[in-house]
């Protein structure tokens, strides 16, 4: 099978030869596949991240939570109307707020969760934290986060004191005669959870919702109500629906109003670091323009007898844009195959880094993750390959076009 002219012409320009335009088409590859590459491998650990601390946060806050400006005493009444949504998998009372905890001597100001009394509970099903003790929460019992338990050296079976607001606020005040002094809480540490997440590991501690009323002095009222859904990404869908068939005061949020500074500045740093990356691949269109150009100069007695042999300005223009694709296909596949290569041995590449040469990314202790995480996806890789090939051709086109005005008398002057 015959190649096309221009294709063969295209071939042929392509060839590695001892000079500075070969120096350049290589460097043109290059480019093109660490572009590819890079982007592909940024983009698909971007998305892990975010996949990552979706399944995180969602796992241990609900997908939904009901609240007022105050305390809500009727909060069996919400429940039920709550649970007879469709969308709605079960829903529970919530108490979240502030605390003082005392632990050998030392004060620190936190918070407090309640959780259900059983760890598999629909609702919030925080077994799966669950590093260390046991997931009891019966009675005087508390479980604490990692990070909470590593800095105030606090194991299962310590003995904790909880002041809520009103306790704190009785104690700063100079004692009367025959005042009422509030004992605090004093539950006892059964388990250590670890979510991965820093804020919540060092900041939070679970109790059972009757103790978390106690605390602060609620009675039967709650603070909140925790739903769950069937399909959490149907949770803006249902917030708009709650907040039609809830009286005010009382108002719907998503998890991910809760954490949208988060969730901003991960697609922030998404999108920067995209236009970054494509740059790269846009220094390397450049570097292929100026190799056309290049060629282009060094061709034209070439180019002037193709012409004058009967060549056409379409089939001259062929030529230089079959060697921007060609380029651009073959850095294309190579940054493809070696992103989706770097993807499969990414930790171990980070830990040869690690214990070789004392360089750390992706730090288990900023990012509270094991591992790099990464979610591939085949659009994504597919419309970077793309784009990488139509760069390419775009490039192409400057020179192409230069080459198709090029007058054969004018090429062949001094021939």
């Amino acid at each position: 099978m015959e190649l096309p002219v221009e294709l063969f012409l295209a071939l042929r320009y392509l060839r590695p030869r001892r000079s500075y335009v070969s120096v350049i088409t290589v460097l043109s590859f290059l480019g093109v596949t660490i572009g590819v590459m890079v982007l592909i491998v940024v983009l698909s650990v971007m998305a892990g991240l975010r996949q990552k601390l979706d399944d995180k946060i969602i796992g241990f806050n609900a997908h939904i939570t009901v609240a007022s400006n105050g305390v809500i005493y009727d909060s069996d009444k919400i429940v039920d109307l709550i649970q007879k949504q469709p969308e709605v998998l079960a829903a529970s009372a919530l108490v979240r707020g502030p605390v003082m905890v005392v632990h050998d001597g030392k004060y620190t100001f936190d918070y407090i969760k309640s959780a259900p009394v059983e760890g598999d509970d629909p609702v919030l099903p925080l077994k799966q934290f669950l590093k260390i003790g046991d997931y009891e929460l019966h009675g005087d019992s508390v479980i604490v986060g990692s990070e909470w338990a590593k800095r105030n050296a606090a194991f299962p079976g310590d003995e904790i004191e909880i002041y809520g607001p009103a306790q704190i606020q009785r104690s700063a005040n100079v004692p009367q005669k025959n005042q009422v002094i509030t004992l605090p809480e004093t539950p006892i540490i059964r388990g250590v959870f670890q979510t991965g997440q820093y804020n919540y590991d060092s900041e939070f501690l679970l109790v059972s919702t009757e103790m978390a009323q106690h605390i602060y002095g609620l009675g039967e009222a709650v603070q909140g109500v925790a739903v769950r859904l069937k399909d959490p990404s149907q949770a803006d869908a249902v917030k708009i629906k709650l907040n039609k068939i809830l009286s005010p005061p009382l108002q719907a949020r998503t998890w991910m109003d809760d954490n949208q500074d988060l969730f901003n500045a991960i697609a922030t740093e998404r999108v920067v670091m995209t236009f970054i990356l494509f740059f790269v691949m846009l220094v390397a269109a450049f570097g292929l323009c100026s190799t056309l150009i290049t060629i282009t100069v060094q061709k034209s007695r070439e180019i002037g007898l193709m012409k004058a042999l009967g060549a056409n300005d379409l089939q001259v223009c062929g030529v230089f844009l079959f060697h921007g694709i060609v380029v651009g296909i073959v850095g294309a596949i190579s940054g493809t195959v070696g992103g989706l290569v770097l993807l499969h041995y990414l930790n171990p590449f980070r830990n040869f880094l690690k214990h070789t040469f004392g360089i750390e990314v992706f730090s288990s202790k900023v990012y509270g993750l094991p591992d790099i995480p990464a979610v591939i996806n085949p659009l994504g890789v597919a419309l970077i390959a793309i784009s990488a090939v139509v760069i390419c051709i775009l490039a192409a086109l400057i020179p192409a076009f230069g080459a198709a005005k090029l007058a054969p008398a004018r090429a062949l002057r001094y021939e």
